[in-house]
């Protein structure tokens, strides 16, 4: 006997796990805003730009059913840009001395 997909069974639930990706990059960049109010905002903007690269892999390893809002463009161009935003606020924020 098959089962009926999940979407159509629970669609809440459905959409809430098509966007559990997105979700988890959400809250890596909470903690890493967290982290900057609490005044250390060079590990916070080290983890902002890990969420970043995370994305990136996320985007690329996933299939684009599973992605939710985290796929907006082609895989390509999500990944490049995600990957290359988070290396570079992650680079940055270690290449200014501390002062």
């Amino acid at each position: 006997m098959a089962r009926t997909p999940l979407y159509t069974r629970r669609p809440f639930l459905a959409g809430v796990l098509r966007q559990l990706p997105l979700t988890a990059v959400l809250v890596v960049v909470a903690a890493g805003l967290l982290t900057v109010t609490a005044g250390n905002w060079r590990r916070g903007l080290v983890v902002i730009g890990l969420a970043l690269v995370g994305a990136g892999v996320l985007r690329m390893l996933l299939p684009v059913r599973r992605l939710g809002f985290l796929a907006v463009r082609s895989t390509t161009t999500d990944v490049v840009l995600t990957t290359s935003a988070g290396l570079a606020v992650a680079l940055v924020a270690l290449a200014i001395p501390p002062g």
